[in-house]
């Protein structure tokens, strides 16, 4: 059998958010209930990556 060499040096990007840390799900949703309760355009990249984490942990 002939070997088959892998190349690990492509790693696929991962699917979240990158800089949000790694939170449980209710942190998350802590997080983000602070984050859209007083309007805040500056947060909305805040905002976006939480939704993002959240819906990666549904799927």
């Amino acid at each position: 059998m002939s070997e088959i060499q892998v190349d690990h040096s492509r790693v696929a990007p991962s699917i979240l958010p990158a800089r949000i840390p790694e939170l449980s799900d209710d942190e998350c949703l802590a997080c983000l209930a602070r984050a859209v309760e007083t309007p805040d355009s500056a947060r909305l990249d805040e905002v976006a990556a939480l939704i993002g984490r959240l819906a990666v942990a549904i799927e």
